[in-house]
């Protein structure tokens, strides 16, 4: 008998922050346990979304547990449309980005958010360390030369969000 397999419905942050009046973003570098060949690259805050949790609660616990920090803002949060009809209730949400990965690793779809967050950040966690604001200049110049320096699935994400 055959079964099928899903992809893995996940959330991601592009946290922004002026400091110094120049734009910054979070980035953190990617530890998990399983992570294999993908420890090590640049990352946002991201995940899984739980059994009928909303993709803010999603995103806003991901961002805490990642990072510390509490989400004040998600671009978009604010249209959101919602519909109980049938004893269900359902959401309609507009990311910024949705990047889904054909091949590697398993099978996600991510869906990317724009944020504000406040509160101070944590050293590391269990699944990321060097957790840190970088000037969104830099991170373009990273993207742009060494794509390769990034987790797969935020690159997308990341080259939308830079305008390249």
């Amino acid at each position: 008998m055959s079964y099928e397999v899903f992809a893995k419905p996940c959330v991601g942050a592009i946290i922004e922050k002026s400091i110094g009046g120049i734009p910054h973003i979070l980035l953190q570098t990617r530890q998990k346990p399983d992570g294999d060949e993908t420890n090590g690259k640049l990352e946002i805050p991201a995940g899984k979304i739980r059994e009928y949790e909303s993709v803010w609660d999603a995103l806003r616990r991901e961002v805490r547990e990642e990072t510390g920090l509490r989400v004040t803002e998600i671009r978009g949060e604010d249209a959101v449309s919602a519909v109980c009809s049938g004893g269900a209730q359902t959401i309609a949400v507009e990311p910024f980005c949705v990047t889904q990965n054909l091949s590697g690793a398993y099978s996600i779809l991510l869906l990317t958010f724009v944020c504000q967050a406040e509160g101070e950040l944590l050293e590391r966690t269990e699944e990321t360390e060097g957790i840190r604001w970088v000037p969104v200049s830099a991170v373009e110049r990273m993207v742009r030369g060494e794509p390769e320096r990034f987790f797969f699935m935020h690159l997308q994400g990341l080259r939308k969000y830079l305008g390249i």
